[in-house]
């Protein structure tokens, strides 16, 4: 027997050990759900155990179920037959396995027959989904679409949307890309107008949306006549008809599981979701924030299952008269692999507590006046700006280690890792796309890197300093992330202080400089903070900490060395 939860000790370490009292009483209303839900729990003890069990079951149905059936559905895939996505049998079967185990509605509040778990425990389901199959989550983790209507649609549309989500009777896409705009989302111009009696509809193109053949769209349209900008767009939601044509499905590098859609919109009947003009700014940037999450996951399942082919390979293959693995080129590989799965996952959950906190405080924020206390209203600020910085940095983290370690699953398979006939190959197809949508790495970065120059987290970083002793291996690894924290800051400062317009090429050049330390460094704390917990891991903290210490002093030269000349010097290179 298979299980994806209880075979992976660092994720049951991670729900174990993740400190959520505090998210957990916000979500459960300080434990007074129970009152009207049988099935909420009394105390954190009780929300614990419930989550464990739900874990459990997820665990082995991916393993059991789903991971067995994955590489015929990568082979076979979808098909596409008169405008219509006809999803492989096995896909199908999937997803009614995960519907039967009432998994449809995992963040959904429990009035519209959701679970109204915290998105920590939803990000463990999609990393098992992920790592049974990297396609499947595109369809399972669809429920970000159904979190945005609950968040910003009105009580109608959530009383006729949000139930439909959460039994598995509908599922989603959420429509933005168009065939020119891209990553610049203020350029669409699918345009949304109004008749004479106030109904919406929509008309134009979409392309490279997943799962384009849903019931239920979230559509990113211009609303307002003669704009350009952001400013100029809504969102709005509408169903599946035969006005919403699917012209085509991609043939793609990998994720071939879910059907990937151009569509057309010939005056589909749509309705307005939430307000006029905030489509982009609030309403996109929030179902960004929840994707960004829900992508570091899926990267993190496929490198957690390309790590594990690679190890298993390694202890198998003979050359010379011993396994692999013992030879010091593979294990250093295999070593590095580990730590920066380790890195990837507690980044991501130190990200989901955080994404937690904002999420409860901004509801309290956003209600009765009253109730609103400074603290709330402090609370929300802060985790705001936390989240912000946070969850690019956990993408990027996530799906460029996972590419790494892709790749090196495939190095130390050596050619049959080439070979259709092992896994190792489709794993690096999968994960190709992690680092590229729902924002590139470099979009990350752009993300992440006003947090890092305002140094939002400098207030958590001095918290994980304090927990960490002076003394022993622990002190001299706190040690050496204190140097580099302090030389960070001051590198950072060196940037800030060139305010100059001439300057803001370089601010751009070297930010993913600037955001990779930040990140070595919070991460390396996280990293000490858990082998505290557990003795067992302090080879993985050290590994990971003395790795990124030669890599941070190369990113601190750059950064320290740097002037406007060099931007000229990369254009010379680049037109050589």
């Amino acid at each position: 027997m298979s299980n994806f939860l209880t075979d992976n000790p660092d994720l049951l370490f991670t729900l174990k050990n993740l400190d959520l009292r505090e998210v957990v009483s916000l979500f459960e209303k300080d434990y007074t759900e129970c009152k009207k839900f049988d099935i909420a729990p009394e105390n954190y003890e009780d929300a614990l155990d419930g989550y464990q069990q739900v874990l459990e079951v997820i665990g082995e149905i991916t393993g059991e179920r789903i991971a067995p059936r994955s590489r015929q559905v990568d082979e076979e895939g979808p098909k596409f037959e008169n405008n219509t996505v006809i999803y492989h049998p096995l896909t199908v079967q999937n997803l009614e396995d995960l519907k039967k185990a009432g998994v449809m509605g995992v963040i959904l509040p429990r009035e519209y027959g959701g679970l109204n778990f915290p998105t920590t425990i939803y990000t463990m389901m999609t990393e098992m989904v992920s790592r049974a199959d990297g396609s499947l989550q595109n369809l399972f983790g669809l429920q970000d679409i159904a979190e945005t209507i609950c968040s910003f649609g009105s009580e109608d549309q959530k009383q006729r949307y949000l139930p439909r989500f959460a039994c598995g009777e509908a599922d989603g896409s959420m429509d933005l890309t168009e065939p020119d705009s891209g990553s610049d989302l203020q350029s669409v111009r699918l345009k949304a107008t109004q008749d004479e009696d106030g109904k919406w509809y929509l008309d134009g193109m979409k392309r490279f949306i997943t799962n384009g053949c849903a019931k239920i769209h979230l559509v990113l349209a211009r609303s307002e006549a003669g704009t350009t900008d952001g400013r100029g767009l809504s969102m709005f939601i509408c169903e599946k008809t035969p006005d919403l044509v699917v012209r085509r499905i991609e043939h793609k590098m990998g994720i071939h599981g879910v059907a990937t859609a151009e569509l057309q919109y010939n005056h589909v009947p749509a309705e307005l979701c939430g307000q006029h003009r905030y489509g982009l700014t609030r309403y996109v940037m929030s179902l960004m924030n929840g994707a960004r999450v829900a992508i570091s996951a899926q990267a993190l399942g496929i490198a957690e299952a390309a790590y594990r082919e690679a190890r298993k390979y390694a202890s198998e293959r003979e050359q010379f008269k011993q396994s692999i693995d013992r030879f010091p080129a593979i294990y250093d590989m295999l070593a590095k692999m580990k730590a920066n799965l380790a890195a990837s996952r507690a980044l991501l959950y130190e990200t989901t507590r955080t994404v937690d906190l904002r999420n409860s405080y901004e509801k309290l924020a956003e209600g009765p006046k009253e109730n609103v206390t400074p603290e709330i209203r402090a609370n929300s600020r802060y985790y705001k700006e936390i989240a912000a910085v946070l969850t690019p940095m956990s993408k990027a983290l996530s799906t460029e280690a996972a590419n790494k370690i892709c790749y090196d699953c495939i190095q130390i398979h050596g050619g049959t890792g080439y070979m259709h006939d092992f896994d190792a190959e489709r794993y690096y197809r999968d994960v190709r796309i992690t680092n590229i949508y729902e924002g590139t790495t470099q979009l990350q970065i752009v993300a992440a890197i006003g947090g890092v120059k305002k140094r939002v987290l400098d207030k958590r970083i001095a918290e994980l300093f304090a927990g960490i002793p002076t003394e022993g291996l622990a002190g001299e690894l706190r040690a050496i992330l204190d140097g580099m924290y302090k030389k960070h800051v001051e590198a950072v400062q060196y940037i800030v202080d060139k305010k100059e317009a001439a300057d803001q090429p370089l601010h751009e050049l070297r930010a993913r400089n600037m955001v990779e330390n930040e990140t070595f460094v919070f991460v390396g704390l996280l990293l000490l903070r858990d082998a505290l917990i557990d003795a067992k891991r302090e080879p993985v903290a050290e590994r990971y900490i003395r790795d990124a210490a030669f890599d941070f002093e190369r990113n601190c030269n750059i950064i320290m060395s740097g002037d406007c000349s060099c931007i000229e010097k990369h254009r010379a290179v680049i037109d050589y």
